[in-house]
């Protein structure tokens, strides 16, 4: 069972809380019930599932309900704090100080995603104005020099890496020495080792030269339980370290290795949630399990918004909200909403939208804003900064330009219209919602 399908069979599980006449005993063990099913689909651990439903089930029935709150109420949070424990304690974040700078030696055996994870740190810190880079010190994989290279240069990214070197602590203090006025670096390290307990080995040996401020275990979410020898043995061999769990996107898995990392008492910093550099986030328990449970995470999503801020100059807003509203600036709302994700993840962060829209539907929106975007990249500059000079000859170029129909770009010049209009009704308030990449932009 997948991250995503775990959500919505736990989801499903709290629905029948709240359709329930009664709370009752039947009701409550019926619950646990579709918990444990739920946990032992997406392979945790039988053992935690007994110890997690336990804990529910004697909570639920014998825990003194708070005046002012409902049994109902109190059965759900009952839930959600015992599901938000059981993955464990929320890590204590990277700290980064102006002027003093953070190194990040990351391990993990081959295949878990670690070049990958290296470069979507760096991208995560980058977003929040940090100044990252990252340094290849595999000097066994040429693959993983290339691919590292490629990220990084994708992201703009500073990088360092010798493909003829093969003392790995040499590449990494050359590197180091070269990235001095930077805020972090991400050293990626060999994962050649099958057993793990050669790569802790190395680990330990890299640690002891390099000092690293944070040493960083990447896990390959889709191993499930087997995840817990690593973590186990990896948060044994140095107190100092974090995990990040690679893959859980569409992982069969991702339960059961959250769950056997949260087990060791390794603190889970952060998570991947798909392929794509920007797939990162960071792991704290409470939001995981606010989403899963179809709560929405709204301080993630607020993030979201954060990261893909810029200013909006207040000689340009003031223009928009007249009425010059072009095209252009229409592209740019869509390049801020793809910045952010797709429509599944920013749903899931919406209380109670999580599971309650029909997957085709999402795959529709999405669809048609991925070619509006192609439409207006089609356009000539005219076009895009005058609309009204649309005719059936400029509709059937940029139909065919983009690969879309007649009737299609007729759609997005209506849609337009209205996106206008909208901004218009807004002039005597002064205020814009969400524009171009920003929170809610006051004029004076």
């Amino acid at each position: 069972m997948s991250i995503d399908r775990l959500g919505s069979s736990l989801y499903e599980a709290i629905r029948k809380v709240f359709r329930a006449s009664v709370i009752d005993e039947a009701t409550v063990k019926e619950l646990v019930h579709d918990i444990q099913k739920a946990l032992l689909q997406a392979d945790v651990n039988v053992q935690l599932v007994l110890d997690i439903s336990k804990r529910i089930e004697e909570r639920a029935l014998k825990e003194k309900v708070p005046p002012g709150v409902s049994r109902r109420e109190h059965l759900i949070k009952v839930v959600y704090e015992e599901l938000t424990r059981f993955l464990g304690e929320k890590s204590i974040p990277i700290k980064i100080e102006p002027g003093k700078r953070k190194v990040i030696m990351l391990v993990g055996i081959q295949g878990s995603g670690k070049t990958t994870a290296a470069a979507k740190l760096a991208r995560y810190f980058q977003k929040r104005g940090l100044k990252p880079a990252v340094v290849c010190v595999d000097t066994y994989r040429p693959g993983a020099y290339a691919q590292l290279q490629q990220l990084a240069n994708r992201i703009n990214v500073p990088f360092y890496g010798d493909l003829k070197a093969k003392d790995p602590v040499k590449v990494a203090f050359d590197g180091l020495k070269q990235f001095g006025g930077k805020d972090i670096v991400m050293i990626d390290t060999a994962g050649r080792h099958k057993e793990e307990q050669e790569l802790i080995k190395e680990m330990k040996m890299l640690e002891k030269s390099l000092k690293p401020d944070e040493v960083m275990l990447v896990i390959d979410g889709t191993i499930g339980q087997q995840a817990t020898v690593q973590a186990k043995a990896f948060h044994e061999a140095t107190p100092i370290g974090s995990i990040l769990v690679t893959k859980l996107d569409g992982s069969a898995r991702g339960g059961g290795a959250l769950s056997a990392v949260a087990a060791t008492g390794a603190p889970i910093k952060f998570i991947g949630t798909g392929e794509k550099v920007e797939d990162i986030e960071s792991f704290v328990p409470s939001r995981f399990v606010g989403r899963l449970l179809g709560m929405g995470d709204l301080e993630t999503l607020i993030e979201k918004v954060h990261e893909a801020e810029v200013k909006v100059p207040e000689k340009k807003a003031k223009a928009i909200l007249s009425g010059k509203f072009t095209l252009t600036d229409m592209y740019e709302q869509f390049e801020a909403m793809k910045g952010m994700g797709t429509f599944r993840k920013l749903l899931k962060m919406l209380p109670g939208m999580s599971y309650n829209i029909p997957e085709d539907m999402l795959n529709t929106a999405e669809g048609r804003l991925e070619k509006w975007r192609v439409m207006i990249q089609s356009m000539t500059p005219e076009e895009k900064d005058d609309p009204k000079i649309f005719n059936a000859s400029r509709m059937k170029r940029v139909a065919k330009g983009s690969g879309t129909s007649e009737k299609e770009v007729k759609e997005l010049l209506k849609q337009y219209v209205m996106m206008r209009r909208m901004l218009k009704t807004l002039r005597r308030k002064k205020k814009l919602p969400f524009f171009g990449k920003g929170m809610p932009l006051e004029l004076k």
